[in-house]
């Protein structure tokens, strides 16, 4: 049995490929997310896409296992979007493709994760899939950092329950207002520099974005963690996670793929 996991953000969209044999299922180790991934892609977030479109590019990833339509290798789809037009036309491309709905994170879909925000239909759903996946791996306290178009942090107890977290713009957002005002400067490669003193405008931006960002993501996690009154794991995902986490000394674990296990597990909590 193979399941979709989507994740779409405002910029890029994540595919990944699961395995739910329950031989596989069996072997499963909760402290590795990607035990049962298969395979995973990531393309651009493109809100004019119709459910054809959809279906074709998703197609063409799973060719490449030798899976088609008329196999019906895919029993299963879940996805948390922050673009509600890609996810209508995901819902349709699953009815039409797959003859079976999505299984869309949202409220009143089973989490197994109380949520104590004070509107909890203001969560959006990657933030939920994070925090179930996370709490799965490492339990808690925990706090998750999620490099996307924004750059979130989640905060979770030692019970599991999601409290809340903080919101603030992702580094490519923050690079293109720069860009976009500073005559001058120019869009730079986005590796660590060999100094934090740049000796070229390039190298001054690089030090500034990687550990300007590094430091603020130290400071947040020692300020949540004081208001926790406990010491909590940190885990880093998303798209610069690998770049940020070795230079944090408040990240202590990076899983790309953390958001697609919080989707892999909310499905089996409402599969049945």
């Amino acid at each position: 049995m193979l399941l979709l996991a989507l994740d779409v953000g405002n910029t890029q969209t994540v595919v990944g490929l699961y395995d739910l044999d329950p031989g596989a299922a069996a072997n499963l180790d909760r402290r590795a997310a990607d035990t049962s991934l298969v395979d995973h892609w990531r393309i651009a977030t493109n809100a004019e896409r119709t459910a054809d479109e959809h279906a074709l590019v998703l197609q063409e990833f799973l060719g490449f296992h030798g899976s088609t339509w008329e196999d019906n290798d895919i029993q299963g789809i879940v996805v948390c979007s922050s673009v509600p037009r890609v996810t209508g036309s995901l819902r349709r491309m699953s009815e039409r493709y797959f003859g079976f709905p999505a299984l869309v994170v949202e409220p009143g879909v089973r989490t197994g994760l109380p949520i104590l925000y004070d509107n909890p239909k203001e969560v959006g759903a990657d933030r939920i899939a994070d925090a179930v996946g996370a709490f799965d791996l490492f339990g808690g306290p925990t706090i998750v950092i999620d490099f996307g178009t924004a750059t979130t942090f989640e905060a979770i107890s030692g019970k599991g329950e999601y409290l809340g977290g903080a919101i603030f713009p992702g580094i490519d957002i923050s690079l293109d207002a720069l860009f976009a005002r500073a005559a001058a400067l120019r869009r730079v490669e986005l590796v660590e520099p060999r100094s934090v003193v740049g000796r070229s405008t390039v190298e001054s931006i690089q030090s500034g974005v990687i550990y300007g960002y590094t430091s603020l993501v130290d400071g947040m996690c020692e300020r949540i963690q004081a208001e926790l009154d406990a010491e909590s794991n940190v885990v880093a995902t998303g798209g610069l996670s690998g770049l940020i986490g070795p230079l944090s000394s408040a990240i202590g674990h990076v899983e790309p793929w953390l958001t697609l296990h919080g989707l892999r597990l909310i499905y089996e909590k409402n599969s049945g």
